[in-house]
C-alpha cells in the first residue's frame, strides 16, 4: 500500500494558458517520466454510497469527505490501483493499493469480497466501507495528463484536458467506451500538490497565469450533469 500526505488546490484554464505554463515549468521541474510528446491517459471509475454521500460531501465543503475510485492507465492493463483520497481541510491523505484486472472487474461489478485476499488492512478497510455504506460504481472519468516534478516538499503540477466521462458502463478496461465531454475542448484543470509549502519560484509562476480555482473535482463535475437531471 502507498501512502501520501499533501494539500492539493485546483484551477480552471484555457488550454493557450496551459501551454504557456506547462513551457515555464518544463524548464525548472523535471518532466514526469510518463509524460511523451502528448502526455499520458488516465482513467478511473469513482464509487460513492447509494445517496451519493461523498459527492454530496465535496459539494457541500464538509471538512471530512472521502473518495473511492479504481483507476488505471491503459485499458490493456493487468492491474488497477484502488485509491480512497480524505480530505481533511486543507489537506489530503491519499492511500491506494494495487489489486488485479480480475479483482478490478469484480469491484466494479459492486462485489467486494476479492478485497479479503489482500493482506493489507487498507484493503479489508475498504472492505468494509463499502459494505457497510453501500458503494455502488457512478461515473467513469477519463482524460490526458502532463505532469511535472520536483523533489523538494514532494511537489507535482499536473494539467489534465480531454475530460470525458460516462455513466452507462462500468467496464473500466473498455477499448471503446462511449464518453461525453465533462469540459470544453477549451479547458482544462490545472492541479498543484504539494507537502508543507509551495516553492516561491513556483508559485510565481502559478501566480502569473489567468486561472480561477476550483471548488469542485472531476467527478463532481461529471456527476453533476446527471444528477441535475435526476439520474
Amino acid at each position: 500500500m502507498n501512502e501520501v500526505f499533501r494539500q492539493e488546490k485546483k484551477y480552471l484554464m484555457n488550454l493557450p494558458d496551459m501551454q504557456r505554463l506547462a513551457w515555464s515549468l518544463e524548464r525548472v521541474l523535471h518532466p514526469d517520466p510518463h509524460n511523451g510528446a502528448q502526455g499520458y491517459h488516465i482513467r478511473s471509475l469513482y464509487f460513492d454510497t447509494m445517496n451519493d454521500d461523498d459527492y454530496e460531501n465535496k459539494i457541500d465543503g464538509v471538512f471530512l469527505r472521502r473518495k473511492i475510485r479504481l483507476r488505471i492507465y491503459d485499458p490493456a492493463a493487468d492491474f488497477a490501483m484502488l485509491e480512497m483520497k480524505q480530505k481533511e481541510g486543507g489537506y489530503q491523505k491519499k492511500r491506494s493499493l494495487r489489486v488485479s484486472r480480475q479483482d478490478a472487474q469484480t469491484l466494479a461489478r459492486g462485489r467486494y469480497d476479492c478485497l479479503l485476499g489482500y493482506d493489507e488492512p487498507f484493503a479489508v478497510e475498504c472492505y468494509g466501507l463499502m459494505n457497510m455504506c453501500c458503494y455502488r460504481p457512478k461515473t467513469i472519468v477519463e482524460y490526458r495528463r502532463k505532469a511535472f516534478i520536483a523533489k523538494e516538499n514532494r511537489i507535482r503540477i499536473t494539467f489534465d484536458h480531454q475530460i470525458r466521462a460516462t455513466e452507462t458502463c462500468w467496464d473500466l478496461f473498455s477499448p471503446a467506451l462511449n464518453l461525453y465531454p465533462v469540459l470544453d475542448a477549451f479547458n482544462g484543470v490545472l492541479e498543484v500538490k504539494f507537502n508543507g509549502f509551495l516553492l516561491s519560484y513556483i508559485k510565481d509562476l502559478i501566480n502569473g497565469a489567468n486561472r480561477s480555482e476550483l471548488s469542485v473535482s472531476k467527478y463532481c463535475m461529471a456527476r453533476s450533469a446527471t444528477l441535475k437531471f435526476g439520474f
